[in-house]
């Protein structure tokens, strides 16, 4: 059984325990190392329990840097009851750099992949700060065995421009778990709720005052034809107020966190339209990604709301699926979805659910394959020797 060391920046990220559920199902076995976000240590994850690697916190780059270097020198100590992994897999640049320190602890070639599922706006500045990182970036990855990344623009405007890394590139993408195998044209019926109100459902990552401040202009225009409803982790670094904003708009409303995949299904098919609009990072990173949102919402038949230059817009443009913003506006949102009623709701939603599920969905079967893929790259051991963090 290929045994995994997954080293990464968040244990509590959901994408993480997506991950982690992939791989296992796929027939790895996975030990699990990072840091948190949390005041105490994590007991667990999807049945694991992670080798805590101390706190960072979210946005504050100085003391994510602190805690990095601090973990670099106990690496060793803390893998020291650890079996010698076959693969390491490093999720994000600062995990890279550990990787590294892990495996000149376990003391032999062991291959590493480094997983980039976001571009961090730091390393696309074109200033000392932003050149220095990418330098560290393609000095870490000079001898990594595989890229995972989750959308084609990030290796187009990013990894391939910039020359970051020359190892080949794996694209998986962040879709929705299937449990069971996905049969071909398989198709369930989804039933919207009834409408008025239109609801927008905005689930995963809450990053983006833009959105938040967009979604609540449009539907004071609304008068109540149009609800918000909002599930996820909230980035209160990044709202002044994120509680108290939601609860004094009429037509906002927060549930809270989620699980996923156990309650997708119904969170999605409670809403008619997703959100997969991000300005977090606009021009770069928000404009790169293919969001979970995404993929998730169109496997369960909520008809998704994207800006059309962005690479989510291109994607759903090719797929001739969703609605698309020309600009970032009440007044864009109110021409492209105000007059909304049944008919055209129904061809909208009705585009969606004509697609494959596995678009949208990765089952067992492509769990095992990404698993062989890794297990490959165990196969050609090289001369090792003990490194430096650099």
């Amino acid at each position: 059984m290929l045994h995994v060391l997954y080293l990464v920046h968040d244990v509590c990220d959901p994408a993480v325990r997506r991950r982690i559920t992939m791989l296992r199902t796929g027939g790895a076995r996975v030990t699990l190392a990072g840091f948190r976000r949390t005041a105490t240590p994590i007991a667990d994850i999807e049945g694991l329990r992670p080798i805590d690697l101390g706190a960072t916190r979210d946005g504050r780059f100085a003391q994510r840097l602190t805690a990095v270097a601090k973990a670099a020198v106990s690496i060793g100590s803390k893998l020291g009851g650890v079996p010698k992994p076959d693969l390491i897999i490093a999720r994000n640049l600062e995990m890279l750099a550990l990787a590294r320190r892990a495996r000149s602890a376990f003391g032999r070639a062991v291959p590493i992949v480094y997983e980039c599922l976001d571009i961090h706006r730091l390393v696309l500045r074109d200033d000392v700060l932003g050149k220095a990182l990418r330098a560290t970036e393609r000095h870490l990855a000079r001898d990594v065995k595989l890229l995972v990344t989750s959308s084609p623009a990030f290796i187009a405007n990013y990894f391939k421009p910039f020359r970051q890394i020359a190892a080949p590139v794996e694209l998986v993408e962040n879709k929705y778990f299937e449990a069971a195998a996905i049969l071909p044209g398989e198709r369930e019926p989804v039933e919207a709720p009834v409408a008025p109100p239109w609801r927008i459902g905005w689930f995963g990552a809450l990053r983006c005052r833009h959105s938040l401040e967009l979604l609540a202009d449009f539907t004071r225009r609304m008068e109540g034809r149009f609800e918000v409803v909002l599930r996820g982790r909230p980035a209160l670094s990044e709202f002044p107020d994120f509680h108290g904003f939601v609860e004094a708009e009429p037509w906002l409303s927060f549930g809270g966190p989620y699980r996923n995949p156990e309650d997708m299904a119904a969170i999605y098919q409670d809403v008619h339209f997703s959100w997969a609009i991000d300005f977090f990072e606009a021009g770069q990173n928000s404009e790169w990604l293919l969001p979970n949102r995404l993929y998730e919402g169109c496997r369960f038949g909520a008809v998704p709301i994207s800006m059309a230059h962005t690479e989510t817009g291109r994607f759903l443009s090719q797929q001739d699926i969703g609605v698309l913003l020309p600009n970032a506006t009440p007044d864009a949102l109110e021409t492209a979805l105000g007059t909304m009623e049944e008919h055209r709701f129904g061809r909208l939603k009705a585009r969606v659910l004509a697609h494959d599920p596995r678009m949208w969905s990765y089952d067992r079967s492509d769990c095992s394959a990404l698993v062989e893929k890794l297990r490959r790259l165990t196969t050609v051991r090289e001369p090792f020797a003990t490194e430096a963090l650099a």
